[in-house]
């Protein structure tokens, strides 16, 4: 007989994984106990040696929802006796850190056992069990216990307390576990949800409480409603999400293939963003998108709304006006979203931090996160280099947060733009939150380097007040980290990083955006960049493609002609603009490539002021896909003498050529992406003959597009490039803080300010 310790790290906790362990324990032999712990499960085993190590090798298959990072095991030399049973033990806490599962989609057992009208669960709008349901947004503390989610609210009946202390059921410790006698309630129970599927099919705006916060729902296919919405919310034409009754109904609104469905299919139920095949649907709800975002029903309450008579797509957006944040309290929502919905469902289970929908969207057969929050949110990632217990703040659009203790990052669920005071605070109780969970002391916090920015503001009042260092990370430099975490390229070896995207503050004071980076976490040197054009205004110039447009052809030594869309577009205005732009006044320079989109949007005439952000670009592919290319100049090479650039005048002067000679502006628009990429190449190939670094990464938030991205890959393939591109985190700014807590452990932060 010999004993074993085993402590199992990852996310092992309310997700089955101690009567996981039980049952593999039952059917090898062996006896002992399982807990868990603040850093994960631990396991002591006795038996013969055979029967240990077949037990050792059944933990290598967890539960669905479990991840396993690590298996540590140490043999007990002397143990006091040899028990007769394997148990399962009450948790302790002893300090340490373990990871909080994400909240995932309500699983095919639970779902069978709904709609049994013999099951005590039959239509329970809060079922669950340890392969499905809330964990993240109803956590507030360590160990995984109901004391520490805000089921705690919800005492166990005498039936639920059986399945809840029942080591061989799916029930076991699964913190969510309620029923209807016990548990959380829908206000006015199922018949508000059978009225609000009438609502709904009448035309009329829902806010639906759900898992993560208030969805405002509406007939997707209701053209007068979604107008509504849209009006309500004040989102101008920026494409809403959409969630189809059931697979077959998704496969009719977007052409997805297997792999696409699997992932909307999957446990963490994300938006799926596939190309339209509902035309009317699609001028709707994505006017100007080639795409649209679906979704399934991943709660109890939207499978119950479906079943109640609600149409067959609903749009389901966040429950907030545009760029603050979601409700998640019925109070709030009745006072924030009043004017928005015309009536409520609420439910009495506290959500202790808002958590949107994820977005994913696949090129080239791989999935990419657009926005990673509920289901994919907070799990860990290894970091490939020692660092010291650190929060991150990410940037301003699309923030997220991360957390490390120098060996992990937890990276927290999609915030949203913190130039609100509203997101602001989101982002503070995240934080807390995170640091609360993982036991973390933060000994620095780690900012965008841009002045500007709320949360770089905030992480200097947190630094102070804590007495901590605040340090700041280049922008396209955090871009580029966060993608070598995810592929877990080790401290030594150098990547190429082509770093595109909109605002990024750059070294220089300028505002940088389309960069080519050769380094790692330490450092990232920049030996090329788009020539940067003129941005008049500044900031305020990214809501008006046509006043970029027109500063791309003065510096592409252009006339301004009244057959060139934008110069039409700027109407009188164009006296005022030129005296800007030729005087340097109250203009900033810039290298973005989000602003070169912008420009080739309004040179085509087809997009001259935004109302969200990117609109410009997203509709400049739209019109590209499916279109045959119209050739175009490549943009040139220049030696800048300390580095090159990448000048587009002749990409510029070959667009308006091709427009002004008649060519499709559908064929112009692909040949621009297809233009840019085979500049890009060049000058990545350039910058390997000097560098000899031969792995390139894509990233920042222009790789959300699928044609540049797809044409750039293939050329870097085709040219004998290795090519990291993302599959974890976002490449656009959502992928920022995890970014920065590597630079940061690498050293390769600069100091802003002592605490």
């Amino acid at each position: 007989m010999i004993s074993r310790s085993i402590r199992i790290r990852g996310i092992v906790q309310g997700v089955g994984f101690r009567p996981f362990v039980y049952r593999a324990a039952m059917e090898t032999g062996v006896t002992g106990s399982v807990a868990n712990g603040p850093s994960g499960v631990y396991v002591q085993v006795h038996g013969e040696g055979p029967a240990i190590d077949a037990f050792i090798r059944r933990l290598d298959s967890p539960p669905p929802m479990a991840r396993v990072d690590e298996i540590m095991i140490e043999t007990i030399s002397s143990p006091v006796r040899f028990p007769d049973t394997f148990t399962i033990s009450e948790s302790f806490d002893h300090g340490g850190r373990t990871t909080i599962p994400p909240d995932t989609a309500v699983c095919s057992q639970c779902l069978q056992e709904m709609a049994d009208p013999n099951d005590r669960r039959y239509r329970y709008p809060f079922i669950a069990c340890t392969d499905c349901g809330p964990r993240f947004t109803i956590t507030t503390g360590l160990p995984y216990d109901r004391e520490h989610t805000t089921m705690v609210d919800f005492p166990l009946c005498a039936e639920c307390r059986i399945d809840y202390e029942d080591p061989g059921g799916r029930r076991y410790h699964a913190q969510p576990t309620a029923c209807p006698q016990c548990g959380p309630q829908i206000t006015g129970g199922l018949e508000r949800l059978r009225e609000a599927a009438s609502e709904l099919t009448s035309g009329r705006i829902v806010a639906i409480k759900g898992v993560g916060g208030y969805h405002l729902a509406c007939n997707a296919r209701d053209v007068d409603a979604v107008a509504t919405l849209r009006r309500r919310k004040a989102r101008g034409p920026k494409p809403f999400a959409v969630m189809a009754r059931d697979v077959s109904i998704a496969h009719s609104i977007v052409d997805i293939d297997d792999l696409e469905t699997s992932t909307l299919q999957s446990p963490g139920a994300p938006i799926v963003v596939g190309t339209a095949r509902d035309e009317q649907l699609h001028r709707s709800v994505a006017p100007g998108n080639g795409s649209i975002g679906v979704m399934l029903p991943y709660a109890p309450i939207h499978h119950l709304l479906f079943e109640f008579g609600a149409p067959e797509v609903l749009v389901m957006t966040s429950g907030n006006l545009s760029d603050e944040p979601i409700c998640i309290d019925p109070v709030e929502a009745e006072l924030r979203l009043s004017g928005l919905a015309d009536s409520f469902v609420h439910h009495d289970r506290r959500i202790h931090l808002p958590c949107d929908d994820s977005v994913i969207r696949f090129i080239e057969h791989v999935p990419q996160p657009i926005r990673r929050s509920r289901g994919s949110a907070p799990t860990s990632l290894p970091l490939p280099l020692p660092g010291s217990h650190c929060v991150a703040v990410g940037g301003e659009l699309k923030a997220t947060a991360c957390v490390s203790d120098g060996e992990y990052a937890w990276v927290s669920q999609h915030i949203g733009d913190t130039s609100s005071l509203e997101t602001l605070g989101v982002l503070e109780s995240t934080i807390t939150t995170l640091v609360d969970i993982q036991r973390i002391t933060p000994r620095s916090i780690i900012s965008d380097l841009h002045p500007g920015y709320l949360s770089a503001q905030w992480a200097s009042r947190f630094a102070r007040e804590r007495d901590i260092d605040h340090f700041g990370v280049q922008h396209h430099h955090a871009h580029m980290a966060s993608l070598l975490v995810e592929h877990e390229v080790d401290p030594v070896t150098p990547v190429l990083a082509i770093a595109l995207d909109g605002t990024g503050y750059g070294l220089d004071g300028t505002i940088w955006g389309g960069e080519i980076l050769v380094g790692g976490y330490r450092e990232a040197v920049r030996y090329a960049h788009l020539t940067p054009i003129l941005l008049p205004g500044g900031d305020a110039a990214t809501k008006h493609p046509d006043r970029i447009a027109a500063s791309y052809l003065l510096a592409s030594d252009m006339t301004w002609e009244d057959d060139i869309p934008s110069i039409g577009s700027l109407g009188q205005n164009q006296s005022l603009l030129r005296s800007m732009l030729t005087k340097g006044t109250s203009c900033i320079p810039t290298s973005s490539a989000g602003r070169l989109f912008d420009a080739a949007s309004s040179l085509l005439d087809v997009c001259h002021e935004v109302q969200y952000e990117g609109q410009a670009a997203i509709e400049l592919e739209a019109i590209a896909l499916g279109s045959e290319p119209v050739v175009l100049p490549e943009p040139a090479i220049i030696d800048a003498g300390g580095g090159w650039q990448l000048d587009s005048s002749p990409l510029i002067q070959g667009l308006i050529e091709a427009l002004r000679a008649g060519q499709p502006i559908a064929g112009i628009a692909h040949g621009f992406h297809q233009a840019l990429a085979a500049g890009l190449t060049r000058c990545a190939v350039l910058v390997r003959e000097q560098t000899g670094v031969a792995t390139a990464g894509l990233t920042g938030g222009v790789f959300a597009n699928r044609v540049l991205t797809s044409y750039l890959q293939g050329n870097l393939v085709q040219e004998g490039f290795g090519v990291l591109t993302h599959r974890v985190v976002p490449p656009n700014d959502g992928g920022l803080a995890l970014g920065q807590v590597a630079v940061a452990a690498g050293g390769g932060a600069l100091r802003w300010r002592s605490g």
